[in-house]
């Protein structure tokens, strides 16, 4: 039976030290990416398995990471976890997701287990530090969502520009009277597509009227009472930009009840570009997110920290695509 091949082999092959090969495997912010690229090729050739059991006595750790989210049913996460698998399963780390539900106490036992050692880093999703403790010491990324003042490295997308050009492209059609489903405010991805949707219409010389900003809360219930709540006004909007692309189903589900039609009556653009939103009838437009590189950077980032590189100072600030659809079209009036 053929000996299950080392960390040495690599190395040999490669024409690299032992410790380099050990980085690279890490995705170490120490090893160039021709070094790594060389080493994970090699590492497939020789068919390398890390000894987990081994190497987890040898520095104490669990080997696992947490990803940590506020609903583990959104199918919104699906892809960033595959890019954070993808990225993980190289460096030889299982990936855990953990659902908080927007339970304090749920989110306080993550943290707890990361303390403890039951995993040694966590991609978190939910937008927020438990209250109590001191957490910044410990090895987390933020991806998509955003802690202000945490001074933890940040994964995400321009909220405020993506949302910005969203409304630019229902005023393009002719639109005047744009409204908002906003997501939970004062929570700051909230609050950066509010402010999209409010610099479009101020640069534009367009006003907000009365009633025309109301606050969801991502779910597709939320996005039919807001809608309710639009259209119960005595001049309502002929347009919608909805923070995301749940509450916007919701919006059209109710649009159509009260006999509109989307989008000869009213336009609708959501956010986040779910891979039901092409299907959806009509197919929403809707802001694209690269969930999937999320995914893999904010891992990359977590992997660099856990390989003892320096955490990432500023933001990584990946591009967002609208998706022009069906959904939307110039106004009848």
């Amino acid at each position: 039976m053929r000996d299950r091949p080392k960390i040495k082999d690599i190395a040999e092959k490669a024409g690299v030290s032992v410790a380099t090969v050990s980085r690279a495997l890490a995705a170490s912010t120490l090893v160039t990416a021709e070094t790594r690229q060389r080493v994970l090729d090699l590492a497939r050739e020789l068919d390398y398995r890390p000894n987990v059991s081994a190497r987890n006595l040898r520095t104490r750790r669990s080997m696992t990471v947490l990803m940590v989210v506020r609903d583990v049913g959104n199918p919104f996460y699906l892809d960033i976890l595959k890019g954070v698998e993808a990225t993980a399963r190289e460096a030889g780390y299982a990936v855990l997701m953990g659902n908080t539900e927007n339970d304090p106490a749920r989110e306080t036992e993550y943290f707890n287990m990361l303390r403890d050692g039951h995993a040694d880093g966590m991609i978190l999703m939910t937008g927020k530090l438990p209250s109590a403790g001191d957490w910044n010491h410990l090895p987390v990324v933020v991806a998509l969502e955003m802690i202000e003042g945490s001074g933890l490295p940040h994964v995400q997308v321009d909220n405020v520009a993506a949302a910005r050009g969203a409304v630019e492209h229902l005023i393009s059609l002719g639109h005047r009277r744009i409204a908002h489903i906003s997501g939970p405010v004062p929570e700051p991805m909230s609050v950066y597509r509010r402010e999209g949707f409010r610099l479009a219409m101020r640069d534009a010389g367009l006003t907000i009227p009365a009633g025309y900003e109301v606050r969801g809360d991502f779910l597709i219930e939320s996005g039919e009472e807001c809608c309710r709540s639009l259209f119960s006004l005595s001049d309502p909007p002929t347009a919608l930009f909805v923070a995301n692309d749940e509450m916007a189903y919701g919006a059209v589900h109710e649009l159509r009840r009260i006999g509109r039609d989307v989008p000869g009556d009213v336009s609708v653009v959501g956010f986040d570009d779910l891979y039901l939103s092409k299907a959806f009838y009509p197919p929403l437009t809707t802001v694209g997110q690269p969930r999937s590189e999320i995914g893999r950077t904010a891992m990359a980032v977590l992997l660099g920290i856990l390989a003892g590189g320096s955490e990432v100072a500023e933001p990584i600030v990946l591009p967002t695509v609208l998706k022009v659809r069906g959904s939307t079209a110039p106004p009848l009036i």
